[in-house]
């Protein structure tokens, strides 16, 4: 027997060995005959190859992967420069069409909806690039003005990618895939959400980092997306403290910040966290139609009572659904009342075990105990005040 015999009778004894679980990742890509089609693994220490074929007349493709053990994992198709981005979870199979010539945006998926999201914002993302490098390009843009266009443009996008993907559901493999989003302009490389340089970016990381976290704890992605968040942080108070004219110490900065929860109350006016800064906030999620409600909300009115008057503010979010109900229910209390009928408090509350929950935030607005810290609720707040 020669030896390269040897090696290919080992390998086939070890695939048939093998019984991990498996995704499917199938489909055409038409026009592209003779090709090689790869399939990547978009791994947190660089871009590994883990397969790929050679396309026939009708570009079918079919690859079967160890499916993720611990949290969504990203993969990528790939002919020369032309790329489609997945995300997988499960076992599940995810079939993808594409003609070679539009394979980038004009490709159709199925079996996951993480995919189909992420197609959108790579769209996005192709024609923000589009309008970026225009710009740049144009011979009518002197000094400033190309920078400052673009920067604008990149704030429009991250405002609708926070609104519609990231803070819709921050759990989501594609609020993962839009935070290391970015573009090329005249060959210079721009991360579309960079913590480090604008500092109004470190809310998205946290929001995803603290969902991550709290789905995935042992996952290597998680952790560093926390890592990023928690130094994004400290980078935030330092050049505040410095704005403020303060020297600081960047290893004493605290990790732990606010994710701001905009809701309206019952008149429709958008009420902030933030705005509370100053005060001793109670953020409170709660369900009135419970039949525990009354008695909770009673002994919250004692305890809102006896220490307002010494900086003791609530920020209630109801998850009723019902608002007419909820208007009725809180027309009384003397405490700011929101309501959340969507996924704007995920981040909180896939932190929680339960609800009714509370979360108490310092007079800097810092979030300094979670639901799972509070063990008696009067005393804890107290030792804030």
């Amino acid at each position: 027997m020669t030896s390269a015999m040897a090696v290919a009778i080992a390998a086939i004894a070890v695939a048939s060995c093998d019984n991990s679980p498996k995704f499917q990742l199938t489909g055409n890509i038409t026009q592209a005959k003779d090709s090689v089609l790869y399939l990547d693994h978009m791994a947190l220490d660089g871009v590994k190859v883990i397969d790929s074929l050679k396309l026939d007349d009708d570009g079918a493709f079919s690859f079967s992967i160890n499916a993720p053990k611990d949290a969504p994992e990203f993969y990528r198709l790939r002919i020369y420069n032309q790329i489609i981005n997945v995300a997988v979870d499960s076992t599940e199979t995810i079939t993808v069409k594409a003609d070679y010539k539009n394979m980038a945006g004009g490709y159709n998926v199925e079996g996951n909806d993480d995919c189909q999201r992420i197609k959108e914002l790579t769209i996005k993302q192709m024609d923000l690039q589009a309008r970026a490098q225009q710009v740049a390009s144009d011979p009518r843009m002197t000094g400033d003005m190309p920078g400052d266009s673009i920067f604008r443009m990149l704030n429009t996008y991250k405002d609708e990618v926070c609104r519609d993907y990231i803070y819709k559901n921050p759990l989501h493999a594609s609020s993962y895939f839009a935070l290391f989003q970015g573009i090329a302009v005249n060959r210079s490389y721009i991360n579309i959400f960079d913590p480090q340089r604008h500092l109004d970016d470190v809310r998205p990381f946290q929001a995803v980092a603290t969902s991550w976290k709290q789905q995935y704890p042992e996952d290597l992605r998680a952790q560093n997306l926390e890592t990023i968040a928690l130094e994004g942080v400290k980078t935030k108070r330092i050049v505040e403290k410095q704005n403020q004219g303060f020297e600081i110490d960047p290893e004493k900065v605290s990790e732990v910040s606010l994710i701001d929860v905009p809701l309206p109350d019952a008149t429709g006016r958008i009420r902030h966290l933030t705005e509370l800064k100053g005060k001793v906030v109670l953020l409170d999620f709660h369900v009135f139609a419970d039949e525990n409600s009354p008695a909770r909300i009673m002994m919250l009115r004692e305890l809102y009572n006896k220490y307002h008057d010494r900086g003791l503010e609530f920020y209630q979010v109801s998850l009723d659904q019902d608002d007419h109900f909820w208007k009725t229910q809180t027309d009384a209390l003397p405490w700011i009342n929101v309501r959340d009928d969507g996924h704007t408090s995920l981040f909180y509350l896939n932190s929680a075990e339960k609800v009714p929950c509370s979360f108490i935030i310092s007079r800097d607005n810092e979030v300094v105990m979670s639901a799972k810290q509070i063990k008696n609720l009067e005393t804890d707040i107290a030792k804030y005040l």
